[in-house]
Parts: structure tokens; sequence; C-alpha cells
């Protein structure tokens, strides 16, 4: 990484004492003791293993992303606000990426992970992983890139209704080396790809899927400082998975692949509105890592 990346020195004895306090202060207020350490292999070239045992603590000199004072304040902030420690490091490992991330993005979560390895075993090597692929409601990029990064024949079409987020998406495909694969539209939706309509091998989209009742009973990382733009999914929670539904086969080739994410209690409701719109076959319900029913994958007839 380049010096730019870390501007500020810091000595290996006040980073060790800095890490000691913060890891006393994240006992006392509940949160992980090991989200310390992520976030100082995050802002630091420390790995985990260094950090463990002690062995940077006679460096004369550390290269860090922060001040001192910078680094206090946002480590109160995620004690005393809830601050998301990738906030505070402006990044979070998702696949094998390092993606960018700011308020203004959903923090890609691991099991979003599956629906690249989804996507991969749907298309069972066929001429579907060629051709336009959209990710709709892209965020952090995250989805977009892992596309590219599975599929290395088709061109990613990645609309978010955000200009904050389609600015570090766009910025993540850069720094990835996919700027050339991903192209980045704002709007809702399928609306910006109306000139391809017909001619999508797939479909992947993680969508606001939480009831408007429940996004303020989430917990105070999410709550407070995900935005909330990417989590609210009206009354029910399908607002926007119902729009997916409705508009994807005017987008989809045939035999083009559907395929989003959703939320635990949705799957019965989300395979009942797939049926009856008439348009799609082979409807499958998949599980994530912890067995809960998350992904709904559909092919358009």
């Amino acid at each position: 990484m380049s010096n730019s990346q870390f501007p500020y020195l810091i000595s290996g004895s006040q980073l060790w004492q800095w890490r000691s306090k913060a890891i006393a202060g994240a006992i006392q207020n509940n949160v992980e003791v090991g989200e310390v350490d992520w976030l100082l292999r995050g802002i630091t070239e420390l790995d985990g293993l260094a950090l463990r045992l002690g062995s940077y603590k006679d460096q004369a000199q550390i290269k860090i992303k922060l001040t001192r004072e910078d680094l206090d304040a946002l480590w109160r902030q995620r004690l005393l606000e809830r601050l998301p420690v990738q906030y505070i490091a402006s990044s979070t490992p998702w696949r094998q990426f390092e993606l960018s991330v700011s308020p203004a993005v959903l923090i890609p979560r691991p099991e979003t992970e599956y629906l690249i390895d989804l996507a991969i075993a749907t298309t069972n090597n066929s001429s579907l992983r060629e051709g336009n692929w959209a990710d709709l409601g892209t965020g952090s990029g995250a989805v977009a890139i892992g596309l590219a990064s599975a599929f290395k024949q088709a061109t990613i079409h990645a609309v978010d209704i955000s200009p904050e987020a389609l600015k570090i998406a766009s910025n993540n495909a850069c720094n990835l080396g996919y700027k050339e694969r991903i192209k980045f539209y704002q709007g809702y939706w399928w609306e910006p790809l109306a000139l391809l309509k017909g001619k999508f091998s797939g479909m992947v989209s993680n969508p606001p899927y939480i009831p408007t009742s429940t996004v303020l009973t989430l917990e105070p990382e999410v709550v407070n400082h995900e935005p909330h733009l990417a989590l609210d999914g009206g009354t029910d929670g399908l607002d926007c998975i119902r729009q997916l539904i409705n508009t994807s086969p005017e987008y989809l080739q045939p035999g083009g692949v559907w395929l989003i994410e959703m939320m635990a209690g949705q799957a019965d409701t989300v395979v009942q509105l797939l049926q009856n719109h008439g348009s799609y076959r082979n409807i499958e319900i998949h599980t994530d890592f912890a067995g809960i029913e998350r992904f709904a994958v559909a092919y358009k007839i």
C-alpha cells in the first residue's frame, strides 16, 4: 500500500497503550473485543498475529491512516454512539476484496457473499455467464464486483438511487480493477436500463426488505448509522421485492436468472408472488449459513 494511505506515524508503545485502553473500553461497553484488532488492521499495516503478540511494541514508528486524536474520537463514537467499526476504518472485507464503506452505504454482510455463489451455481457453466448482468441497489458495489470477478465475460450494470452510494461503488470498482467491466447508473431499479430490455442474462439484488415498523427496533449500530433507504422495505418489507418481480421479466432474456436476498419469514410469500406472476419457472429457496431461508432464485420463462 502506498504511503499516501498511511500519512501519519505512531510509536509502537503508544499504539500498544491505545490498544490496551481500547480493549478495556470495549469490555466495559459490551462491544466485541475482536473489533479493536480488526480496526487496527484496517488503519495500519500490522497483521492480527503481530497485534495479538505485541511484537510491534518496540517499533519506533508505525504508519497509520488516522491521527491519534481522530482515532480516539472515532473509538469513543464506537463505544458511546455505536458507530460501526467498519465506518471507523472506512473499509470492510467481503469475499476476497477489501471494500471502502461509509454511512452512505449498507455494510456488506458475510451472508450476502452467498448471492455470488448462487449466481455461479445457477448458471452452471452456461452461456448465461456472458452478456449483461444487473446488480440492482448496488450500494458499496459489493455484488457487482463479486459478479464481475465470477463472470469474466459478462458486463455488469450496477444501479442505485443514491449518488453518494454510486460514488463509493465506482471507487471500489476502480480500485479493484473492474472499472471497464462494471457500468454504474443512478436511478430506480431497472429504469436506467430501459435500452437493454430483454437482453439480461441475470439479475441479482439485495434490496431493502425490512418492514418499516421493524427498522427502528434494530440494533443501534444499524438503526442509528446505516442508511434507512437501504433497509426499509415498506409495511411488510416486500415493496421492493414486488417491484423486482413485476418488472424483471421485461429485462431478462428467456432462461435468464432472477436472484434476490430477503429476510427470515418472507420466503413463502416471495414464492407465491413469483408463481402468481406467471413469468417465472424453477423457483427455489436457498438458506444462508445459519439455515435461514434468505435467497430466492427463479428463471424467466
